[in-house]
């Protein structure tokens, strides 16, 4: 049997074509330069490790080179990995780039998360 290991490339693709329905929503409004004129990009991996040819990364919800801010989407599965995700805020700060986590609720007031994401960004 031959398995082969799915590249960080191929991951992100996968994770772009089936989006939560959050990812969806928010996605429709910062897309396109949409929001403040900023480009975002749709599940961007970030490498931030390497070690024997095996790469250690994250990939993103969303992120805007400009203003170097990952936003992260949190359903209720980030209830139960509190850990993971702290360190991994720790790792992409480390990265240089500031990290936003939104609660899938708080799109209810999608108007107050568009001005969040840019007053984190501008900061």
């Amino acid at each position: 049997m031959n398995l082969t290991k799915k590249s960080i490339t191929e991951i992100a693709r996968e994770l772009r074509k089936n989006p939560t329905p959050s990812e969806k929503r928010l996605w429709k409004y910062i897309r396109n330069r949409q929001l403040g004129g900023y480009k975002f990009l749709r599940q961007k991996p970030f490498v931030y490790e390497q070690h024997n040819n095996r790469r250690y990364f994250y990939v993103a919800d969303f992120y805007c080179a400009e203003l170097k801010l990952v936003v992260e989407m949190d359903g209720k599965i980030h209830d139960f990995q509190k850990e993971y995700d702290y360190q991994r805020g720790v790792v992409l700060n480390e990265l240089g780039l500031k990290v936003l986590r939104i609660k899938n609720e708080e799109l209810a007031d999608i108007d107050r998360v568009l001005e969040k994401i840019l007053e984190v960004g501008r900061k």
